[in-house]
């Protein structure tokens, strides 16, 4: 199921009406008896409030009778009874729907949270980090403040309409067409509110994923922002972008108030017509006072309970916003919907034969992220397994592009990209995982022990392997150094490691998955001189053995590899060792002139 997306392609999917009611219908066949459970309550509570109004009824006639006090108690007896049963039923209604919409939420959750996980970085870097965090928090928190607190009363006071009308019309069936003729006023009002705020409320969560967005890009980039006295510009984005959600969310509640007259006003006529049919009906001998008394009551009371599901359309838009923009991620064709990731996959199990070595090739390989500007163009290259190969070019020649289709993380526009034998496209994510590895300069240090950091790699790996990773790329002396070992809570609000070693533990980690293919983009860019070489040092231990494609920030790298592929505008001009090409004297050769001229050459006899 592909989601349709909706106004701006910029953002990440959102689902239409249809999904977004096929889905809901498909999760609440897993849960049938719970639906059960839900409607068999609260048709019990509603037809113990409709009981009261019809006991009332009976007083009034049996007060004109004359009945004596013994058979009015026992009326009574009677309301009361009903109104406590009403209590407890309308209690386990409410705690039903909340318990079933709660499990279901938690199941969409988990889907969003899973789908978002594997979704390639250049879709996440596409849409913004906001649009994603907006829809993992904001609404979330739309959507569980709508199941708790208005979908538990929209269920039953749907329900105690259904059966108020249908005892009405049970009483005298005129008396229940007059309390129904205020059912069209009501449903013009809400066909007058819905086109009006349907739009309103899509574009206040789009607003507040912008607004989310420009917060997460000020406070990731502090260090910039301070660095070059960008806080006032800075603030006045986050302030133009929250003052364009609140302007929308004004909008959205001025259509709001103005339904509400439009509400009181169907509930005038209804009850009118109620009384003034009454009044004939009694008038003729059709109907007792009785009667028409229970049916002006039963009316009345149903001024709550449709007001409350006409009122909590606020609420039910924001959250039916919000579910279509969960639900457009949970349904994204965009990701592998395969084993989770720690698994370890039985090729067998795969249809077909799956990756041997770490041979890597590519054949016509044609890639643009639009159509207007080609990055890769006709790309033939083939890396034979255990091979240490380094990508050369000027910024934009399309180094990053080609190591990002060789993990797996871009598909290409034509073309294909083979890893031991096996077209990559072929394959699963899980699969592809376990065989390519890729370590960037932009590593993360999750927060907590530093340890389970590690281990997010392998999640079965013991501590000696742990131990064996870090000492593989020279790590493990700093790590026992740290004030608690591998127990040392690292990352944010914890001990904080430099560059160069959280760059070490991303080589660590790709130790552990232990792939026969490791891709390092820049991966010991942010280090220094010194630290550069160090983790130049770690990476070749981490690589050793494995197919290996650097692409390089330093030429001096480039001595280092078996073999150099130069890239510019998107072709392959050389290819070849690094003592071949310097001798060919041709666009290496005068790079690596130009690079010692500046004083870099020194790097490389170190």
């Amino acid at each position: 199921m592909t989601p349709e997306l909706h106004e701006d392609t910029r953002v990440l999917p959102v689902a239409s009406g249809r999904q977004t009611r096929s889905w809901l219908a498909a999760a609440l066949a897993h849960h049938r008896a719970a639906v059960a459970r839900v409607i068999a309550v609260s048709a019990l509570a509603a037809i113990a409030s409709v009981t009261p109004a019809l006991a009332l009824g009976v007083l009034v006639d049996r007060v004109v009778a004359g009945a004596g006090s013994s058979v009015l108690l026992s009326i009574a007896a009677v309301a009361a009874a009903a109104a406590l049963v009403g209590g407890v039923a309308a209690g386990l209604s409410v705690y039903s729907v909340a318990s079933l919409g709660a499990g279901l939420l938690a199941d969409l959750r988990e889907s969003v949270v899973r789908r978002a996980l594997r979704m390639p970085t250049r879709v996440i870097d596409d849409t913004g980090r906001g649009d994603l965090l907006s829809r993992v928090t904001n609404d979330v928190a739309a959507v569980s403040k709508a199941v708790i607190t208005v979908l538990p009363t929209v269920v039953i006071a749907t329900i105690l309409t259904a059966v108020s009308i249908a005892t009405m019309v049970g009483l005298d069936w005129r008396l229940g067409l007059a309390g129904a003729a205020a059912l069209p006023l009501y449903g013009l009002a809400l066909h007058w509110y819905l086109p009006r705020s349907s739009p309103r409320y899509a574009a206040e969560r789009r607003a507040v994923g912008e607004r989310s967005q420009a917060m997460v890009e000020s406070f990731t980039g502090l260090r910039t922002v301070h660095a070059y006295g960008l806080e006032a510009s800075q603030a006045s984005i986050v302030e133009t972008k929250s003052a364009a959600a609140r302007d929308i969310s004004i909008a959205a509640f001025t259509v709001f108030t103005r339904m509400v007259g439009r509400v009181n006003r169907a509930e005038f006529v209804g009850l009118a017509a109620v009384l003034v049919v009454g009044y004939m009906l009694v008038e003729d001998g059709a109907v007792s006072v009785g009667a028409t008394t229970a049916a002006a009551l039963l009316f009345h009371r149903l001024f709550n309970p449709i007001g409350m599901i006409l009122y909590s359309f606020a609420d039910l838009q924001l959250a039916a916003a919000g579910l279509s923009r969960l639900i457009g991620v949970a349904i994204s064709t965009d990701v592998d919907s395969d084993a989770p990731a720690d698994t370890q996959i039985d090729n067998t199990l795969l249809g077909g034969a799956p990756p041997r070595g770490g041979t890597v090739e590519l054949r016509a390989v044609h890639f643009g992220y639009d159509a207007r500007r080609p990055v890769l163009r006709g790309i033939d290259l083939r890396i034979e397994a255990g091979t240490r190969v380094a990508l050369i070019g000027a910024s934009g020649a399309g180094k990053s592009t080609l190591a990002a289709m060789v993990a797996g993380n871009l598909t290409p526009t034509s073309g294909s990209v083979m890893i031991g034998g096996i077209p990559l496209d072929t394959l699963p994510t899980t699969v592809v995982r376990q065989h390519v590895a890729t370590v960037s300069q932009e590593v993360h240090v999750f927060a907590g022990p530093l340890i389970d950091d590690l281990r997010l790699a392998r999640p079965s790996a013991g501590t000696d392997e742990v131990c064996a990773a870090l000492d593989t790329i020279g790590a493990l002396e700093w790590v026992r150094a740290l004030p608690r070992g591998l127990d040392t809570v690292v990352g944010e609000g914890g001990h904080q490691l430099t560059d160069a070693q959280a760059q070490q533990m991303a080589l660590a980690r790709l130790v552990l998955v232990d792939p026969p293919i490791a891709v390092l983009d820049e991966a010991t860019a942010e280090a220094g001189s010194l630290g550069a070489r160090d983790l130049e040092r770690s990476a070749a231990a981490a690589t050793a053995g494995r197919t290996t494609l650097v692409v390089a920030h330093r030429l001096s790298q480039a001595l280092q590899c078996d073999e150099v592929v130069v890239l510019d505008r998107g072709k392959v001009i050389e290819q070849g060792t690094p003592a071949q090409l310097l001798a060919s004297e041709g666009l290496f050769a005068r790079m690596w002139a130009a690079w010692t001229i500046q004083g870099h050459g020194r790097d490389a006899e170190q």
